[in-house]
């Protein structure tokens, strides 16, 4: 049996990737560790990449896909099609129900003037694109159910093929799915009732209209400056408007505390730590929406966590740096203006993960600093992440990293292309028919213009995201590290405050209520109406909110999420005062104000809301 030794090229690189220095005894004979909390060597990302002109060619392609990799889509097609090509009774199957429910339809047709709308199908609950009475008319009722039998059909045909893997079916039914939505009937003025109608009372003026709609957004988004902004919604004045000041900055964050509002406060502050996927104030909206007035009008002293907009120059910025330069400077900072005052931390979304492992670190490390901690739509397991995972596979992954390569950060359109595809009836084609066929414009809104205010995330940083909690979800199975060492939710025993919202396509409610199981506290979990946003932002003065809760001791048996639903007791209104008095029960009794920051901070620090904000 002959052995060969396969030796390098002589032209060939010693290694395309860095070697970790601890394990190597050379370099540890070399020198010292790196100090705990740096990014060491074998962490950053290789200062040449491997194959670059590979990642130029995947970073020119995802301008063209919208950051979607053509490689993942068209693998989870061979596997769909090729698993259905070899299932003959499946493919019968479905014939036979396009043979039925075409029949069906046809004696719809010949029936049209004497038989009732919807004869043959009807919109599911949530579908809007038909509600309008108009629709209920031929040939547009017609059309309509011809439009949502295609749907039912291509739905039938895409998932239960057995052999197929199911993140690939959920793939094929997805893409199926964007692509009728764009046919739809409601999309096309020739086939809206509605839109023809506006146009025979205005001699066509709604087309006109929809023109300059068109030619705005277009100017808009082939814009190389920042857009200006609403002038209605301005940042400092209508909007993120709470009085405060900035009292702890650092190359990441801003740290503001809000100005009382109360002759006495409690005397456990609040932390709130947002998502940097978008600003911060999206918590403090305008004055009659905005959690921060909320709270300190409830007698809180409020701290919260302003995000700096990174760059290309952040590239090698660590989610670890998220967690050390955010959350823990932030809790550094307050205990040093409260001192000895135990926290009430809250995180929304991204900022609610990142709180969590913190909180997880930190009770491993014996820091009792954390009263009680706050989710606001987090996740901490991500294998049932909804639709977003549809874009999260190994393929995906690597053609993100390379998209991201070239500009040391992920583009806002990128993001947002992706969380308007998961609603694009709504955020879309809803559009399209509104503004561009109807010729009208959408009243701006505080929400609105808090989601145009985009930020990036720095390339290091979404990886480590991607590949340890959407790939790996390392968290959830105990293998996450934080300074080299493993955290585990379950050391977490501060209670609990969990808010899922029933309609939320960023962090589905099912998979936010998996913290019932990870974490060794008293849970109470809070589902409201509403989505990822509007469910969340919900001030008691605004109607149609409603909410179910119930509390989960330490101690007490698993309630399963389908079971809890039906035992929740259901209540109309905002959530928000729930919250409130949840953490008055926690608290200690009224006491005088905190003084505002540090008293030997350096001067210059602003006015709420800083200037990270800005950026």
């Amino acid at each position: 049996m002959n052995v060969v030794q396969i030796l390098p090229r002589a032209d060939e690189p010693v290694a395309h990737a860095l070697v970790n220095p601890v394990a190597d005894p050379r370099a540890a004979a070399a020198g010292p560790e790196k100090p705990a909390g740096k990014p060491v060597a074998a962490d950053l990302p290789p200062a040449s990449p491997p194959y670059p002109l590979d990642r130029a060619f995947h970073a020119m392609l995802a301008r063209f896909t919208g950051g979607i990799s053509p490689t993942a889509l068209s693998l989870a097609w061979l596997d769909w099609s090729s698993h259905l090509a070899a299932a003959p009774q499946r493919q019968m199957e479905i014939s036979s129900n396009v043979l039925r429910d075409t029949g069906r339809l046809l004696e719809a047709v010949v029936h049209a003037t004497s038989q009732k709308p919807w004869s043959v199908i009807q919109p599911q609950g949530r579908d809007r694109r038909f509600r309008q009475p108009q629709w209920e008319v031929p040939p547009f009722n017609l059309l309509a159910q011809a439009f949502l039998l295609a749907e039912r059909w291509w739905h039938d045909a895409t998932i239960g093929v057995r052999g197929v893997s199911h993140a690939n079916e959920a793939i094929v039914e997805f893409s199926v799915r964007q692509m009728l939505d764009m046919l739809a009937p409601s999309n096309f003025a020739a086939t809206h009732p509605q839109v023809l109608e506006k146009a025979f009372q205005s001699g066509g003026e709604n087309f006109v209209f929809g023109w300059q709609n068109w030619c705005s957004d277009l100017m808009r988004l082939l814009s190389i400056s920042k857009p200006a902004g609403d002038p209605q919604f301005v940042v400092g004045k209508t909007v993120a408007a709470s009085p405060g000041k900035v009292v702890y900055r650092n190359e990441l964050i801003e740290l503001i505390q809000y100005y009382p509002t109360t002759a006495q406060v409690r005397p456990e502050p609040i932390l709130i730590v947002p998502a940097w996927i978008m600003k911060y104030y999206i918590l403090d909206l305008s004055p009659q929406n905005s959690l921060v007035k909320y709270l300190t009008a409830q007698g809180f002293t409020v701290f919260a966590i302003s995000w700096r907009n990174p760059d290309a120059n952040d590239r090698d910025v660590a989610f670890d740096d998220y967690r050390r330069l955010g959350v823990m400077a932030a809790l550094d900072t307050i205990g040093r203006i409260m001192p000895g005052r135990k926290t009430h931390a809250l995180g929304y979304c991204l900022g609610g993960t990142l709180l969590s492992i913190a909180a997880a670190a930190m009770a491993r490390d014996g820091d009792r600093r954390l009263g009680t901690i706050t989710l606001l739509a987090a996740q901490t397991d991500f294998t049932e992440a909804g639709e977003l995972t549809l874009f999260i596979n190994e393929s995906q992954v690597a053609f993100l990293e390379d998209m991201m390569w070239q500009r040391g950060y992920l583009d806002t359109t990128q993001m947002a292309g992706a969380f308007q595809l998961l609603r694009s009836n709504e955020l879309i084609w809803s559009r399209l028919s509104h503004d561009y066929l109807m010729g009208e414009s959408s009243p701006p809104s505080d929400l609105m213009a808090w989601n145009a205010d985009a930020t990036r995330l720095p390339y290091r940083m979404h990886s480590e995201y991607l590949r340890q909690l959407f790939l790996k979800n390392e968290l959830a199975e105990g293998r996450y590290r934080v300074e080299g060492r493993s955290i585990s939710l379950s050391d977490i025993h501060a209670p609990m405050f969990v808010v899922g919202t029933l309609a939320d396509h960023v962090a589905p409610w099912r998979s936010v209520y998996k913290i019932h199981y990870q974490v060794d506290a008293d849970v109470t979990f809070l589902l409201t109406s509403g989505g990822h946003n509007a469910g969340v932002v919900a001030p008691p003065d605004d109607p149609g909110h409603s909410y179910q809760v119930m509390t989960k001791a330490a101690d007490a048996p698993y309630v399963g999420a389908d079971e809890w639903l039906k035992l929740a007791p259901r209540v109309e209104g905002s959530w928000w005062p729930e919250w409130a008095g949840w953490l008055a029960a926690r608290s200690g009794g009224p006491c005088d104000p905190p003084q505002i920051g540090l008293g030997d901070a350096p001067s210059g620090l602003p006015e709420a809301p800083g200037d990270y904000v800005r950026t």
